[in-house]
């Protein structure tokens, strides 16, 4: 007999799959912090990053814009926020006089989507997408005047996806139309993250020319990438707009964010394997190329999540917090009993609802939800 206010449904489900297991007498080979982590584990990281960057000016490359910010869209509805997506943008063409709806990119012909939006922060613009920047921003050696919001502030436990976009070559892609970065830079800057502890995976992917290049030289662990042409091959615009009069978007960032609308969700169990698997060389006008030479899991153990998503941090902590005699009596308990049996919930004063039986009592919170039972202690946090 349970009364619960509306909760995650992730919570209501894992918390019902541990009292089922308990009751059944189920823990005898498994015990609880091993199904509790299997079921919400995903990955050994404890936060997301991204970094978007469209590398090119001028307003015939529309597209490039739209391609960034179409992933920057997709990010913030799987629960990323601003303070860990980095954009950088070479060029406005939301405010670009030719721009003949003002304060808009969309990356449709309908219109349906305007990807700038109200809520969209760019952290680079204009010529402040430069070589230099997007260097110092992955190694961490800026100014010291420079302002968080420009700062990519991630540690040895981040996933960080970097989404590169714009003109390319064999291995390179051009900023601005007047500078280049090159495989090798990108390499190193990567391998300085690593030596300093500043990630656990890296996703790289790149829409751009001969994009499966730009990773020709990257020689660090656990960086998985992924380019949307091989060398010498090119990638394609998809659609034109009419009203706007240029290209709106490329192939390879339409085809990723029709698989994201179709399977991405917060609880999708999608693998970066079924994303790689739905290109279609047919339609992109070119082969998608992926490489996991520095990255040793299997692809269809790696779900989108782990980089598409925000972490909601999980501690499952066993100890002898408390013991409880299983048996099959069922034993209603008063207040006094309950502030003996979880004193947590009393001291805190924080607790809604109790589901009690013989075997459990278990304690919702805003911010902490205890299952206790055999020894057991599973404190989930961040999942109200």
């Amino acid at each position: 007999l349970m009364k619960m206010k509306p909760r995650s449904s992730i919570v209501a489900v894992a918390v019902c799959a541990v009292l089922a297991a308990a009751v059944c007498g189920c823990f005898g080979q498994r015990s609880a912090e091993q199904t509790a982590a299997s079921f919400f584990k995903r990955g050994n990281h404890t936060n997301n990053w991204a970094v978007l960057v469209s590398t090119s000016r001028f307003w015939f490359n529309y597209r490039h814009a739209a391609n960034a910010l179409s992933f920057y869209r997709t990010l913030k509805r799987m629960g990323l926020g601003d303070d860990r997506i980095i954009v950088m943008l070479a060029d406005d063409m939301a405010c670009d006089a030719r721009n003949s709806v003002p304060g808009t990119i969309f990356n449709n012909a309908d219109h349906r989507i305007n990807l700038y939006g109200d809520n969209i922060e760019v952290d680079y613009r204009g010529y402040e997408a430069t070589v230099e920047n997007f260097i110092r921003l992955l190694t961490d050696r800026h100014d010291p005047a420079t302002p968080r919001n420009k700062r990519l502030l991630s540690d040895s436990g981040s996933n960080i996806l970097i989404f590169m976009t714009g003109h390319g070559g064999n291995e390179f892609i051009k900023f601005q139309d007047a500078e280049e970065i090159s495989s090798q830079d990108i390499a190193d800057s990567i391998e300085q993250m690593h030596r300093k502890n500043r990630y656990n995976e890296i996703l790289f992917m790149a829409d751009t020319c001969q994009a499966a290049t730009l990773f020709n030289r990257f020689y660090s662990p656990n960086v998985l990438s992924i380019g949307s042409s091989m060398k010498s091959e090119n990638s394609y615009a998809y659609t034109a707009d009419d009203e706007v009069g240029v290209s709106v978007i490329d192939r390879f960032t339409y085809a990723t964010l029709d698989f994201f609308e179709r399977r991405l969700t917060p609880d999708s169990t999608a693998t970066i394997h079924d994303l790689f698997s739905s290109y279609n060389p047919n339609f992109l006008g070119s082969n998608a190329l992926w490489s996991t030479v520095n990255y040793k899991r299997p692809l269809n153990q790696v779900y989108l999540t782990e980089f598409f998503g925000a972490v909601n941090p999980v501690a499952l902590s066993p100890g002898n917090w408390l013991k409880l005699n299983l048996s099959m009596e069922a034993k209603p308990a008063s207040a006094s009993s309950r502030s003996q049996i979880d004193p947590i919930a009393t001291d805190l004063a924080v607790a809604r609802d109790e589901f009690q039986s013989s075997d459990f009592t278990v304690t919702f919170n805003p911010g902490m939800i205890s299952v206790v039972g055999g020894g057991i202690l599973l404190l989930l946090l961040g999942l109200s």
